[in-house]
């Protein structure tokens, strides 16, 4: 499936032949201790973290947004019944040389002053995982941060490249920016992406996780 960036049901495609971004998933057989119970990061669970929270998912998603905000990323999570399995971040000076498309070229015009990234293996009791991607991008002022907001929010402009998934010993998943959040936050964009990475995560509960994340502080 083509690369898609921007909100929900919509966002970017790069050009003819440009290769998705991929990040990792959950690799088979492994398995990480949480809690009182292991957590396996494989396996085709047949039910979803939605399953548990039903009808109550809107609610979910608010009260998750309110422990985002507050950095309490599990807290989140915690809505929906799922946990932080995993987590890498990394800090850098410049995004020229991570981003692509039309986004890359907006770089070069008009630099950001700061990109922070992390990715983070998100999953429940049962086997099923998801892979959250999010960046803060830093620009000299509030109206740089508008019009890059613009631009990545569009069909076809490109994006901020995750992390690489091997730093959390995972395997190749595509991100298709079909469960995609952006905002503002004065002169940052923050920009949020969730996948399944492992067993079987509902496009609500995604949708519901890049939400949350796209609220987490710096």
């Amino acid at each position: 499936m083509a690369r898609r960036i921007g909100g929900k049901g919509g966002g970017s495609d790069p050009g003819a032949g440009k290769a998705g971004v991929t990040v990792a998933a959950a690799a088979l057989a492994v398995s990480v201790a949480a809690g009182s119970g292991g957590i396996s990061l494989g396996g085709g669970a047949s039910t979803t973290a939605v399953d548990s929270v039903g009808m109550n998912l809107t609610r979910a998603k608010s009260e998750g947004r309110k422990s985002a905000r507050k950095g309490d990323a599990d807290g989140a999570w915690r809505q929906l019944n799922m946990r932080t399995l995993k987590r890498t971040a990394k800090a850098e000076a410049q995004c020229l040389t991570h981003s692509f498309g039309q986004v890359r070229d907006h770089f070069m015009r008009n630099p950001c002053k700061s990109l922070d990234r992390t990715l983070l293996a998100v999953g429940d009791d049962r086997g099923n995982v998801a892979v959250v991607s999010v960046a803060w991008v830093g620009f000299r002022g509030r109206r740089e941060a508008g019009e890059f907001k613009r631009l990545i929010d569009v069909h076809g402009t490109g994006d901020i490249t995750p992390l690489a998934a091997p730093l959390l010993d995972l395997a190749d998943v595509r991100f298709t920016a079909l469960h995609y959040q952006s905002r503002p936050d004065g002169d940052t964009v923050v920009i949020a992406e969730a996948e399944t990475a492992s067993g079987q995560v509902s496009g609500d509960v995604l949708d519901a996780l890049a939400d949350m994340a796209s609220w987490l502080p710096r």
